[in-house]
């Protein structure tokens, strides 16, 4: 089997599983609180994956990390890198690009000389 399908195949049922799990955990606490204090109906375990889905829509959106706090996590994470880089000896910045390329190639272009 392709190694891309393997990693596919695995992060699907991680996701699958982390679904459930999810879903499994918001399913037992609703019906444990809001049918005895609301007078709400029971859920089942997809109709509880659907209200996790339904929050994430309207209170957290679909967006990653924009605060500040990611923008200066990655801020300092390229200082460092680019220190790093400029501490190299031309064969070894040689050497990493050729290392980046082999393990991402089309994805990464080796433009740490700008």
């Amino acid at each position: 089997m392709n190694r891309k399908v393997l990693i596919g195949v695995k992060f699907a049922g991680f996701a699958l599983l982390f679904l459930l799990f999810a879903g499994g955990a918001t399913m037992l606490l609703w019906n444990w609180l809001m049918p005895v204090i609301f007078g709400l109906p029971v859920l089942s375990i997809w109709q509880a994956v659907g209200l996790l889905a339904l929050s994430r829509i309207l209170v957290g959106g679909f967006g990653g990390r924009r605060g500040k706090w990611g923008q200066h996590k990655r801020q300092r994470w390229m200082h460092r890198m680019k220190a790093r880089w400029e501490s190299m000896t031309p064969e070894e910045q040689a050497q990493w690009k050729e290392k980046m390329g082999n393990r991402w190639p089309g994805k990464w272009q080796g433009n740490m000389d700008a």
